[in-house]
């Protein structure tokens, strides 16, 4: 459904009416095509304290070149920031620049992870959390804000490529954590995914759909799983793929040993999109209706991650890529069942990440999309819909390609040093964010 209220802000007239009424204005985003494979304009790349890192590499295999000028991406590199004082670098870095950064622009703080034996290391490194988060929620004009914590730039190459493109334009005031890890480079870096096998659930429609699509475009040969009654849309979707569908229900006990015979020769990629909703508070909620939810969202994740691993399904520099909420981070009512299962779906990732690594060579991680624009939200009731898309620091909802943009990232065997992470594809919810 067409967001009117965005088009509307978008003309004079629309813009004069929102800033004399205070209303949300709204820019529409940039996203990938094609055509528009980067951001428009030059990298700015700031020092706040000092920094070891040597990111000048990184930073020019972005694509983006070298601008101080009304830049489309700035990079405030602030991993030597050791105590209170020092913050004040980070104020005198990005306060003249941040006006001048174009719309749908870029802002990446680059932070160290907390050191436990430096109270005051971590005071100030956990102070760049509360910045950025306040960033993300004033700049305006499409520009997105996220901190970036890590230790070895050349790990963190596929995350800066990503935040520093329009791949990532529903993602802000996100906080995410790159490891050490032996990162592979893909040869060919617009089809990083080729020569390697991807099983998409719940995808014959919705954001599966589009998420199979875009593994597709990277080069993934895309296996799309759904329940038996969605065949039609299944095979058309895979058929448009050049994929295979796999019509199954993913709560069936033998689902696992049934993904396992169909694909004998294993997989580098398994996304766990398939989810149902069954609103209702819980004072009215039958217990079917919890207990569906929480079989399909969570308990059938766990069946089917675990029969893979212990089959040795998922090749070793595999990725997992579960699909949380944040009605699982912050809750909404009328969904106890629904964020109970996303928010295990979070506790699966934590656990998870660290031991399938060390024993598989597998990462696991999660995306936590808020409102998206799928026909099931265009069922929402107008005013509930609304809010759903005004309620985050962009103004708007996003699109399925969003969390499918996110979920190529996660998937990218340059990715390798992201685990355990859970990135929220949601324009910064103002709620639990």
């Amino acid at each position: 459904m067409a967001d009117r209220y965005l088009s509307f802000a978008g003309t004079a007239p629309g813009r004069f009416l929102t800033r004399r009424l205070g209303l949300p204005q709204p820019a529409p985003l940039s996203r990938w095509s094609p055509r528009h494979p980067s951001l428009d304009g030059g990298l700015l790349h700031l020092t706040a304290g000092k920094s070891d890192l040597d990111l000048a590499p990184v930073l020019a295999r972005t694509g983006l070149p070298a601008g101080d000028a009304n830049p489309a991406a700035v990079v405030l590199d602030a991993t030597g920031i050791r105590d209170v004082g020092a913050l004040t670098e980070v104020h005198a870095a990005l306060h003249p620049v941040v006006r001048s950064v174009v719309t749908s622009g870029r802002v990446v703080v680059l932070g160290a992870p907390l050191d436990p034996a430096d109270h005051h290391q971590s005071a100030a490194q956990q102070a760049l959390e509360g910045f950025v988060r306040s960033l993300g929620k004033e700049i305006g004009r499409g520009r997105t804000v996220n901190l970036l914590r890590l230790t070895d730039a050349s790990g963190a190459e596929s995350t800066l490529r990503f935040l520093l493109s329009p791949r990532s334009a529903y993602v802000s005031g996100q906080v995410i954590e790159v490891g050490a890890a032996e990162v592979t480079t893909p040869t060919d870096p617009d089809r990083p995914l080729a020569g390697r096998t991807a099983l998409v659930t719940g995808a014959a429609r919705g954001i599966g759909a589009t998420v199979a699509e875009t593994l597709a475009r990277d080069g993934a040969r895309v296996v799309c799983l759904d329940i038996p009654g969605a065949g039609a849309e299944l095979d058309a979707v895979a058929a448009r793929l050049g994929g295979t569908a796999l019509p199954l229900d993913i709560t069936a006990d033998d689902a696992g040993a049934r993904i396992v015979a169909a694909l004998p020769d294993g997989l580098d990629v398994l996304v766990h999109n398939a989810g149902i909703t069954r609103d209702r508070r819980l004072a009215n909620m039958p217990a079917e209706r919890w207990s569906s939810v929480l079989d399909v969202n969570l308990a059938s994740v766990l069946r089917t991650t675990d029969a893979l691993l212990a089959a040795g399904a998922l090749r070793a520099g595999g990725r997992i890529v579960a699909t949380a909420s944040i009605a699982g981070i912050a809750g909404n009512a009328g969904q106890t069942n629904y964020a109970a299962s996303k928010a295990g779906v979070v506790g699966l990732v934590r656990s998870l990440a660290p031991r399938a690594s060390a024993e598989h060579g597998v990462t696991v991680n999660a995306v936590a999309p808020g409102f998206i624009e799928t026909r099931m939200t265009a069922a929402v009731p107008l005013f509930i819909r609304e809010a759903g898309r005004r309620m985050n620091s962009l103004g708007q909802g996003g699109l399925p390609v969003d969390v499918a943009e996110t979920t190529a990232w996660l998937t990218n065997p340059a990715s390798g040093a992201v685990n355990g992470q859970v990135v929220r594809v949601c324009g910064q919810s103002l709620l639990g964010a």
